[in-house]
């Protein structure tokens, strides 16, 4: 892998652990070839508007071709342009001095609240792109096969798990919900081949929830993970739903972790909808009537 020429000294590990990627680029633009540094620019103008961008509109915003674009992505030590546009989505999202996106101690109102839209944005758009159609197409099939449906989740991704059950009890399949874990492990050990177990994790490493896996999969249940790949709850999947979000759960609130989770359960829910066909849209129609009557008219 081709790496920035830094004249004298090469990058060491911890440097590269503390440098995100803008600040490679703002740091060492004199390495770029005339060509790349016009892709530099143009990224360090408007990062957040890189991040939506295909390769080509990049190429024509810098007046580049697009192998260009490439070459200067290799240069910073990404396999290419969807990959840095990863990395440059975590600079956004866990705070860069470049750019003052974190969230200081100093700041107001209207300056929080913009940077944690801005990150949440950036966050999302490269977990859009990290969604795998074909997982979810098969998510959707084992769902709307399932006896019964069961969401577990832990900490904050219980919120995601209650919503899940919010989503999928206006179906016609029994759905399971529990934030107890000895409930969560008592449901599990009931488990059949005919029943699929959800399981949401951020970061994958709950042991809890890894356990709660093996027991699904000893009673002969599917289990399903919202989590990272590669992780030990993934492991233990029988489908992984990954998302590429870039956000350290570790040091921070998981926010744009969270709302991503929450968007694929809204995937899996349409996509049970449609799989159903129109004669269960007009269950979903009766539901939605009984839940009116209990609300009072707008005035």
């Amino acid at each position: 892998m081709l790496m920035l020429p830094l004249k004298e000294a090469k990058y060491n590990e911890a440097f590269k652990l503390r440098m995100n990627i803008i600040e490679k680029i703002a740091q060492h633009t004199e390495a770029f070839s005339k060509s790349e540094r016009k892709v530099a620019e143009v990224i360090l103008k408007n990062p957040q508007a890189a991040i939506h961008c295909s390769i080509a509109t990049l190429a024509k915003m810098s007046d580049v071709s697009e192998p260009t674009v490439n070459r200067f992505c290799r240069r910073l030590e990404t396999k290419g342009f969807p990959d840095f546009k990863l990395h440059l989505a975590q600079s956004l999202a866990s705070g860069t001095p470049f750019l003052n996106r974190h969230v200081g101690e100093n700041d107001g109102p209207e300056e929080y609240t913009n940077k944690i839209f801005e990150s949440t944005m950036a966050s999302l758009e490269v977990a859009r792109q990290s969604v795998d159609p074909n997982a979810i197409n098969r998510g959707v099939d084992l769902l709307t096969q399932a006896q019964n449906i069961y969401f577990f989740g832990l900490g904050a991704s219980a919120s995601v798990a209650h919503d899940a059950l919010n989503k999928f009890i206006r179906f016609n399949v029994p759905v399971v919900y529990f934030e107890d874990i000895l409930m969560q492990r008592m449901s599990c050990m009931n488990c059949s081949d005919k029943d699929v177990v959800v399981l949401i994790s951020s970061t994958g490493r709950t042991k809890s929830l890894v356990e709660i896996a093996q027991i699904a999969r000893a009673n002969d249940a599917t289990v399903m993970g919202l989590t990272s790949s590669g992780s030990p709850l993934a492991k233990e999947c029988s489908l992984v739903l990954s998302l590429d979000v870039p956000e350290d759960t570790d040091m921070y609130m998981p926010m744009a972790s969270r709302i991503a989770q929450l968007m694929v359960i809204d995937i899996l829910a349409t996509g049970f909808i449609l799989r159903r066909g129109n004669k269960f849209r007009e269950n979903l129609k009766r539901v939605k009537e009984t839940l009116r009557r209990s609300r009072y008219d707008k005035q």
